[in-house]
């Protein structure tokens, strides 16, 4: 990993400039969740799949409800520096992701459907053991082992968690190299899709996190997925100059999405790459596996 979290003394010692770019841009979780809600609910109009993306807003609504409710304590995480300080992987989490699920669960059955009912009624019935093994299974990336309709609602809870606990650490980084970047620096966990900026950052790219919603900063015209340069090539399903791109690797043969906010300043990371996934479809059709993970597109569970 080539983006370091800096420690209290180090952000001291480091020298400032102004003009410097950020490695890593931490997220306003409130104000995450309400675009991510307002954005679904705009994109759910006359779409296809529009049941689902009225689903997924209401899951984030709930999240932001459950952060206003019971929002997580102050963590001993100071210490915390480094390569990815909160690797999904080691990091001993606290049991108070499961009151999240809880409460993510009782907010969302409020307005479910008799199949997301069943769902949230197994859950609800689940133990502790199972639940913790599951989240296991997940944050380790194995997610063929937990049935997707479950995944969704673990992984909001565990997200909302992480997304806080990011909150805590320091929040100052140093760029290293551009080497093996693709993974989240601060959670390691697989980035959503990416997306160009405008603003104090324009033009410049961030890759956006599955789990703790950070973004990092990896240059253009190199892939997200295995660091080459001479096999990209961007797709859209319609017009060359689109919202929303595929960035194509002929090397590795994965593709992750790139939004761009000039295009659009409402632009959403996760709720627009989920609205478009027929772009997925066009892409795994053209032999291509996606690099990144949407919290809403679990693959099938094994059978």
């Amino acid at each position: 990993m080539s983006i370091k979290i800096l420690s209290e003394s180090e952000i001291k010692q480091q020298k400032t400039n102004s003009y410097e770019t950020p490695a890593i841009l931490f997220a306003n979780p409130k104000n995450l969740y309400q675009r991510r809600a307002k954005r679904l609910r705009e994109l759910a109009k006359e779409h296809p799949l529009a049941d689902y993306l009225l689903f997924a807003a209401d899951v984030v609504e709930s999240q932001l409800n459950t952060l206003e409710k019971n929002p997580l304590e102050k963590q001993n995480l100071e210490q915390l520096n480094g390569v990815k300080p909160l690797n999904a992987k080691t990091f001993k989490r606290n049991s108070i992701w499961r009151e999240y699920l809880s409460e993510i669960l009782n907010e969302t059955k409020l307005k479910a459907n008799e199949q997301v009912l069943a769902t949230i009624e197994s859950l609800e019935k689940t133990g502790t053991a199972e639940l913790e093994q599951m989240a296991d299974h997940l944050l380790a990336e194995e997610f063929n082992l937990v049935s997707s309709d479950k995944a969704v609602f673990i992984w909001a809870a565990l997200s909302l968690y992480w997304l806080q606990l990011a909150q805590q650490i320091p929040h100052s980084s140093r760029m290293e190299n551009t080497e093996n970047i693709h993974y989240c620096p601060v959670c390691g966990s697989a980035p959503v899709s990416s997306m160009i900026h405008i603003g104090s950052s324009q033009g410049l790219r961030y890759l956006h996190c599955a789990l703790c919603e950070s973004e990092w900063n990896l240059v253009r015209a190199q892939c997200t997925n295995c660091n080459g340069h001479d096999k990209l090539e961007m797709w859209s399903l319609n017009e060359e100059l689109a919202l929303i791109r595929a960035e194509t690797c002929g090397s590795c043969e994965s593709y992750l999405k790139m939004m761009f906010q000039e295009k659009d300043p409402n632009v959403e990371a996760l709720a627009d790459d989920l609205a478009s996934i027929f772009l997925d479809v066009e892409m795994e059709e053209k032999g291509f596996s996606r690099s990144g993970l949407n919290p809403f597109l679990f693959p099938a569970q094994e059978v």
